[in-house]
Parts: structure tokens; sequence; C-alpha cells
């Protein structure tokens, strides 16, 4: 089902796909370059709801607008408040996500909106080649539980990166790794769009298995 809603920024849209019996909202929202075609936001969206997680594929207005460049960080973060309350009202624990530029946007927003949690997929740790330019403090800041799903090979940060030292593989019987309040699954080989080259031990079909598996494995814990 798509829903179309006004913000003080322009047009939103929502794309959901709803399970029966739920007992979280997720919300995931795009990133700066691309949309809601995203391979990780498509599997998630084909897999939550089978575990009792209606999932809702958020585009900005600036997308919806057609746009081909995203606003400043207080634009993005206004359009997000703005689709907030229809995500609220089925009355169910919301958590808060999206990769990349959406996983800033929600970690930035959790605490203020009230999310049940955050789910930050590709998070941007620094600019490609400035990991002097840490958003690190973004990550931490979002004040609720937190699940980083991280290519091995993504430019833009990669798990050993991260504040301590994530051991995880991120293999489906893997519980992924837990440091500075927050958990990290890693994808092995995957690059900033969570695709695995052609050397690549998994498939691509695996490598989605290893996002969709550890973001199953959370939800899970999160009651």
């Amino acid at each position: 089902m798509i829903e179309i809603v006004e913000t003080d920024i322009g047009t939103a849209r929502l794309t959901w796909h709803r399970a029966e019996d739920a007992r979280f909202v997720l919300a995931l929202s795009h990133g700066a370059g691309g949309g809601i075609e995203a391979r990780d936001l498509q599997a998630l969206a084909r897999v939550l709801p089978q575990h009792g997680v209606t999932v809702v594929l958020v585009e900005q207005p600036w997308r919806v607008a057609g746009r081909k460049v995203a606003p400043a960080p207080k634009t993005l973060d206004a359009g997000w408040r703005g689709i907030w309350p229809a995500l609220t009202g089925m009355g169910l624990p919301v958590i808060a996500g999206g990769r990349s530029a959406g996983a800033r946007v929600a970690c930035r927003t959790a605490t203020e909106l009230g999310a049940r949690a955050v789910l930050a997929l590709s998070f941007p740790l620094h600019p490609p080649g400035k990991p002097e330019k840490s958003r690190v403090d973004e990550l931490l800041g979002a004040g609720v539980p937190t699940l980083v799903v991280q290519g091995g090979n993504d430019p833009f940060g990669r798990p050993e990166e991260f504040p301590g030292s994530f051991e995880s593989s991120g293999a489906p019987d893997s519980p992924g790794s837990s440091q500075g309040g927050f958990e990290l699954v890693q994808v092995p080989g995957a690059d900033h769009g969570l695709a695995v080259p052609k050397r690549s031990p998994l498939t691509q079909e695996e490598a989605l298995k290893v996002v969709t598996d550890g973001v199953v494995r959370w939800v899970v814990s999160l009651g």
C-alpha cells in the first residue's frame, strides 16, 4: 500500500509492507544517492513481515520531487519528523531506520521522536578516505538500541573502524558484536551498497540473507 504524506518541506511517499499480528513497525529511508529500490531495503521488506514486523519504505520529499541531490541534514530531519505521525498511527513501537544518509537521520532523531530502536544500514562513519571526519557521535547519540549492518569493504567505514573491535562474520548463526551501546553485523566483502564482488565466497543472495537474518535476530531480541 502506498500512502502520501504532506510534510513542511514537501510530499513524502510511504510504501507499506504489512505483517499479520505485527509487533513492530520498521521505517526505512533511502540514502542520498538512491531510492527505496536498494537491494537491502527490498530484501527487508520481503522478509521482515513474515516475522511480525510491518516494514515501511520511506521516500523523502526531495526524492519524490525528482531532485537528484539530497538537501542539507536539517532538511532531511524535517522530512523524517513530518512522516513520523503516520508511522505511529498503528499504536505499535516504531523502529527508525535507513541506509547511509537515512541511517544518520534515524540516529539523529531517534530519542526526540520516541523510536524504540534504530537500524542503521551502511552507516557512513566518515567520507571515503577521510576517517578524521568521523560521524561516530551521531551513531552513539541515538540513545536507543541500535543495530549497524556494515559491508566488510565499505569505504565509508569498515567494521573494524567502528568503536571497539568487531569480529562478527555476519554468518547466519553468529549473534553479531556489541560495543559502545550498539551491535554490528558484518557482511563479508560487501561495499557501501552491500554488494559483494564476483570473487566473494558469498553470492549476492547469501549476502542479503546475512542482512535479513541479522536483523530478524536483533528484532526478536527487542521483545
